[in-house]
């Protein structure tokens, strides 16, 4: 008798001969579950490894400041007294609670539930949560990876998910950072999966990815822009559906809008561009004027987050903040004003107002171009360490040669990270237009801000990790 081949054997990557054709299913599926117990064997071994990672940051450099507070404090005021709002402190008095739409309600959301399970305040619950959460994350891509260019774009995607630093060190910090990163990874492996059958179940997680996307923060309906797209242009006859589910998506929007328009008379579906209450001014004079030289996250840090709070130091104004003599004369008599109540009044604001428009006038390319793109490359290529105790100015290497270094290390990551996804490109993946097009969209949005943060571009690494875990899988990523 003749050898005879197995077809199932052939999953394990060769063909095996057999002389008895009765032991062959047994043979084939042996083999194959050999080859399943050593895929979770080393699913297992990176999800511990990503585990270590964020536990590690979770615990050597948690950020609860800042806007993580804020957050905390509207879930505490909305689960103790049932107001959505932030607390108001009074000299004469005792505080307040006043309500406020500075934020939408997702993330609020989220903390009161782990406030409710954990204690009011218990702020390393929540991080273990969003630990567990950005886990979940990773297999989320290792999937997306396998759909569109094979398993083992699926398994080197689940290592560069798992061991991502950038991804990782967010769960630190009480922020929407790790849910949004969620909601985009979740987004588009429902879309891979609804492109190929569109059942219930992934129609639904579909349609939550952008939803809740979007009530985290106003621009994750960015993400509900592409997938909708994406969904419509490659399926045109579950057009209905998609409307449907578009509608479906809305509901919440419409019961946060209708709250605003009761509480404050105002017609705000989502959070205002500049996060102030109405009332309040936002003193756009002021940010223009930051918008007339900031490039990069040092001035965002060390001028616009001080403005209405803090003295801005003249000195940490970069050259290109003047352009003349007599303009930084009026720069400094300006700040020197600001500087002895360091409180903004319509008055500064109208002053820095104009000092933005005689900039503006005189240099129009640097101020619509320029500086947008300046700030659109730092968001994108600035080592992302500030989540680390890192001088802000961490380039001055003879004052702190330690940090620099950490700060070129994590540089480098992130440039190998960007290289990888734009070598995957080249392998044409399956939904690479909708992936590019998210990346797209954000970065034209990135362009609009004044204030640059390199945590704004995160949002794109889960497309980003799926593109390039295609780079090295050629022939898988046409087939």
């Amino acid at each position: 008798m003749g050898k005879l081949w197995w077809p199932g054997v052939t999953r394990c990557g060769r063909r095996i001969p057999f002389r008895n054709k009765h032991r062959l299913p047994v043979m084939g599926c042996w083999c194959v579950q050999v080859r399943s117990n050593k895929a979770v064997l080393f699913s297992a071994t990176v999800l511990l490894a990503g585990a270590g990672l964020r536990l590690w940051v979770i615990h050597a450099h948690p950020q609860v400041q800042g806007d993580s507070l804020l957050y905390g404090d509207i879930a505490a005021n909305w689960l103790k007294h049932g107001i959505y709002g932030h607390t108001v402190g009074h000299a004469n008095g005792p505080d307040t609670i006043e309500p406020t739409l500075t934020r939408l309600p997702g993330y609020p959301a989220f903390l009161a539930l782990c406030f409710a399970i954990f204690g009011i305040g218990k702020y390393f619950p929540v991080l273990y949560v969003q630990a567990a959460v950005d886990l979940v994350s990773c297999l989320l891509i290792s999937g997306l990876a396998a759909k569109v260019c094979g398993v083992r774009a699926g398994q080197i995607a689940l290592v560069l998910a798992a061991l991502c630093p950038f991804t990782a060190n967010y769960c630190a910090a009480p922020l929407t950072e790790t849910l949004s990163i969620f909601c985009v990874a979740l987004g588009f492996r429902a879309l891979a999966e609804v492109l190929e059958r569109p059942g219930l179940a992934w129609v639904s997680l579909l349609v939550f990815s952008w939803s809740f996307s979007t009530l985290l923060r106003p621009d994750g309906a960015l993400l509900a822009v592409v997938l909708f797209v994406a969904w419509v242009a490659h399926r045109p006859q579950s057009f209905r559906l998609a409307i449907v589910g578009g509608l479906v998506s809305v509901l919440p929007f419409a019961g946060w809008a209708a709250r605003n328009l009761h509480t404050f008379h105002v017609f705000q579906p989502l959070a205002p561009r500049y996060a102030n209450d109405p009332g309040e001014d936002p003193f756009e004079g002021y940010i223009r004027w930051v918008r007339s030289f900031a490039a990069d996250f040092t001035t965002t840090s060390e001028i616009y987050w001080n403005g209405n709070s803090d003295v801005i130091n003249p000195t940490n104004l970069p050259a290109r903040a003047f352009d003349d003599a007599a303009q930084k004369q009026k720069t400094l008599r300006l700040l020197a004003e600001y500087n002895d109540t360091t409180t903004l009044t319509p008055e500064f604001d109208a002053r820095f107002a104009e000092l933005a428009q005689e900039r503006a006038h005189s240099h129009p390319f640097r101020f619509y171009v320029e500086l947008p793109l300046l700030r659109l490359a730092d968001m994108w290529l600035r080592p992302r360490v500030e989540t680390f105790n890192v001088a802000l100015r961490w380039w001055q290497y003879d004052l702190h040669p330690a940090e620099t270094r950490l700060a070129l290390y994590y540089g480098a990551i992130n440039l190998a990270y960007l290289a990888a996804a734009f070598a995957g490109t080249l392998r044409r993946p399956r939904l690479l237009g909708a992936m590019l097009g998210f990346i797209a969209l954000r970065s034209l949005l990135l362009v609009t801000l004044e204030a640059p943060e390199a945590r704004y571009t995160l949002e794109c690494f889960p497309v980003l990790i799926v593109m390039a875990a295609c780079a090295p899988c050629w022939s898988r990523a046409r087939s």
